[in-house]
Order: C-alpha cells, then sequence, then structure tokens
C-alpha cells in the first residue's frame, strides 16, 4: 500500500474503506497555488453517470484501486459540485465539513481545480481502464404446478325407442275364398296353443 500517483489514477477503480466499489476516477483535482492534488473526481451510479468528490488525503492504492478513508454512502451523499469547473472557497468549505476535514485557514485564490492530463514520454506509459457491462438472467422457481384429473357426471335426458310383442286373436267372416281353409280342420274339440312374447328393454 502506498499514497497513488495522482499523474496515473484517471480510470482507475475506487473503493471505500470498507472495500466496497464506489466507481472510478473521472479526474484529480489540485491546489491552484501549491499544485499538490486535495480532491478526487469519482464516476459513481449506474453507468458512471454521477459525479462526487472526495478528499485525496488519506487515499492510497490497494492492488489495482483506489481506497479512500471514507464510507460508500459519505461519498454518496456528499454535495455535489460542477465538474471541469475550478472549484470556489465556499464549495470547498462545505465538501471539507461534510468530510470532517479540517482546514487551516482556507485555499486562496479560486480554489482547486481540476488537474491538467499527464504527459507521456520516453519510458513513461498510462493503462487506460473502462467499465463493461454484461447482461444475463438468472434462474429462479415461480410457480409448482400440478395436474390433476376429475370425474365429472352430467344426467342425459334422452328417448330410446323400444319394441314388444303383443298377441291378438283377428275374427274373419267364412266366404267361398276362405272355406275350403277354415272347414279342413278338427271336429270341435278342446285345444291349447301356446306362443312366447319378447321385448326389448332399455
Amino acid at each position: 500500500m502506498s499514497t497513488p500517483n495522482p499523474e496515473h489514477l484517471t480510470g482507475s477503480p475506487v473503493i471505500d474503506r470498507d472495500g466496497e466499489k464506489l466507481g472510478k476516477l473521472a479526474d484529480v483535482y489540485v491546489d491552484d497555488q501549491t499544485g499538490q492534488p486535495v480532491w478526487l473526481l469519482v464516476q459513481t451510479g449506474l453507468f458512471g453517470k454521477k459525479e462526487t468528490l472526495a478528499p485525496f488525503a488519506g487515499a492510497i492504492t490497494q492492488k489495482d484501486a483506489i481506497q479512500i478513508p471514507y464510507a460508500k454512502d459519505q461519498v454518496s451523499d456528499a454535495p455535489k459540485v460542477e465538474p471541469d469547473v475550478d472549484l470556489d472557497p465556499a464549495e470547498e468549505a462545505c465538501l471539507f465539513d461534510h468530510y470532517g476535514v479540517a482546514t487551516s485557514g482556507g485555499t486562496a485564490g479560486d480554489g482547486p481545480r481540476p488537474a491538467p492530463a499527464p504527459q507521456i514520454g520516453g519510458d513513461d506509459a498510462m493503462t487506460r481502464s473502462e467499465e463493461e457491462l454484461r447482461v444475463g438472467t438468472v434462474r429462479r422457481p415461480s410457480e409448482l404446478v400440478r395436474l390433476k384429473k376429475y370425474v365429472v357426471t352430467e344426467p342425459v335426458t334422452t328417448t330410446v325407442p323400444v319394441e314388444r310383442e303383443v298377441v291378438r286373436v283377428e275374427r274373419e267372416p267364412i266366404t267361398e275364398d276362405n272355406v275350403d281353409q277354415a272347414m279342413g280342420g278338427p271336429e270341435i274339440s278342446a285345444g291349447e296353443h301356446e306362443v312366447v312374447l319378447s321385448e326389448e328393454e332399455v
């Protein structure tokens, strides 16, 4: 762990005192008179659309990130300032008060300003970093589906035709056409005949 070099900070991840990621460094504000770094401009929020200032004092390099001695909520709730514009004394005083940083009489002039972009020459090099958005899906149980079979009884009314046999005695008068058949039987006598009747059943 060491104090970070302002000339090689832009684009580096920034983490809070507990190691939770805050965003990435967008710029470093330096003092007009001394040229020393005073504030870190951190891009926070979704896609880094919010920019918040945090004190440079106490910042250290932690592996590939810059760690500041403040909680994530404290950085998120810091007073908002206009980026890329010199910080006036009133704005700086509000920021110092928010972070509980004691000042020694304030800063003369227009206050800290964004640091100029570092110049690369000779064997110096700068590593650029960028965030990558990964979109995916997570499978989770939503509901339990059970198939049940039921028996439903529905009354049906219908008409079914049925047949049955009926016996009746038909009497015919004797005529010239049937006299021979009528007289061809036995003499008067007693007798009995059986007939089986049938019928249909539903």
